[in-house]
């Protein structure tokens, strides 16, 4: 009985489905098509109504499953004066003693494991301190100044204790990156041109960028010349820090001469009266000769430009790098005579004594360290500052 009913659904929908072809073709022969195509042409037509209704159907089902369920509204909570209360900004300071927290754990947190429990000072403490200072990358110019210097007391009679021990040793330190340099000043000259040399992988050109950005806002016009024309996207990368501090990018296509940029740079910063002229530079060339060679053309382009310039030879340096970061200095040191150096990245870094082993060797002031990513992160550096954060418990 079933089947019978079945067959006859069949021949009714078919019945159904002929006379709407049947009537669809009346429609296309109206229209002009030939009989051939007019049977085809229906079933096309009935084709695409099947589709059309099918994606009709999907897109309605997918905005009832989309739409968003009501959210009961929940009154809020009074505030706790916890929540309430915002965090207060780190000073300058903790942020220069939690920058320094791995430098301080490496070096003062090692001297005072030395020192803890100690009643008197012998020749065994002063060896395992040498050890501590030569391994926490001060090198060993300034180990042996500092233990002679202990030594020196002990043999005076005025060092005794371990925490007479821990003072000398800030004090001394504190002299040495005191050094009788006068701070930069970039309002001596007009423009006063800084170029800015190190090698690849340091941060120089974010060095530039952000210092670029803090001399803008103290109200300085600030020019900025790509001369790094070797590294890929060199140019492209200055320019965005260009962007951020609101300063001009005088560049020009990749692998240009680097000389013809700073001609071009000294040239604009005079022209319209720029208070300041960033110069950044390449880091590497073919061989070191090269790059050297190339530093010293450019500085010879810009003392032609500007007589005098450039007014500051700035090094930057890696400082997770340790010693080979006084390497790098004493060979820039030898071609472009370094008037300061930035330190970068001191605060991912357990090897922070290697601003005490530049000044030291050096004889060249540090200006400013990176104690962050941030754009406001590269501070002038404040030997007194450094040293607190260093030996505070």
């Amino acid at each position: 009985m079933k089947d019978l009913d079945y067959m006859a659904w069949i021949e009714s929908f078919m019945t159904w489905f002929n006379s709407l072809v049947f009537e669809l073709s009346r429609m296309l022969a109206s229209a002009g098509v030939p009989e051939k195509y007019q049977t085809l042409g229906a079933l096309g037509l009935l084709y695409l109504g099947v589709v059309l209704v099918v994606v009709i159907f999907i897109f309605g089902l997918l905005a009832v499953l989309r739409k968003p369920k009501e959210k009961k509204v929940v009154a809020p909570k009074e505030p706790t004066e916890e929540a309430a209360a915002e965090p207060e900004p780190l000073s300058l300071s903790a942020r220069f003693k939690r920058s320094l927290a791995k430098t301080q754990s490496s070096l003062v947190g090692r001297i005072d494991s030395l020192l803890r429990g100690r009643s008197n000072i012998d020749e065994d403490l002063i060896e395992e301190l040498e050890e501590i200072l030569i391994t926490a990358d001060l090198g060993m110019q300034t180990t042996q100044r500092l233990i002679g210097t202990l030594k020196a007391g002990q043999a005076k009679g005025t060092l005794e204790t371990p925490d007479q021990v821990r003072q000398l040793l800030m004090e001394e330190l504190e002299k040495i990156l005191q050094i009788e340099s006068k701070p930069l000043d970039v309002s001596i000259a007009a423009p006063f041109v800084i170029m800015v040399v190190g090698v690849n992988g340091v941060g120089k050109t974010t060095t530039v960028g952000k210092l670029a950005n803090q001399l803008a806002r103290d109200g300085k016009k600030v020019i900025l010349g790509a001369g790094d024309t070797f590294r890929a996207a060199a140019a492209e990368q200055l320019e965005i820090w260009g962007e951020r501090a609101g300063v001009e990018v005088i560049r020009h296509a990749e692998g240009a001469d680097p000389g013809a940029v700073a001609f071009d740079a000294a040239r604009a910063a005079v022209a319209r009266k720029a208070d300041v002229l960033i110069l950044d530079t390449a880091g590497r060339l073919h061989t070191k000769v090269n790059l050297m060679e190339e530093l010293k053309k450019i500085r010879r382009v810009i003392d032609r430009e500007i007589p005098g310039a450039p007014h500051e030879s700035m090094l930057v340096l890696d400082a997770t790098t340790g010693q080979n970061a006084l390497t790098q200095a004493k060979l820039f040191n030898e071609v472009v005579q370094l008037d300061g150096i930035a330190l970068t990245k001191l605060d991912g870094t357990a090897k922070g004594g290697i601003v005490v082993a530049i000044a030291a060797e050096l004889d060249v002031p540090v200006r400013f360290v990176g104690i962050g990513e941030g754009i406001d992160d590269l501070r002038p550096f404040d030997p007194a500052m450094f040293i607190s954060a260093l030996f505070e418990s």
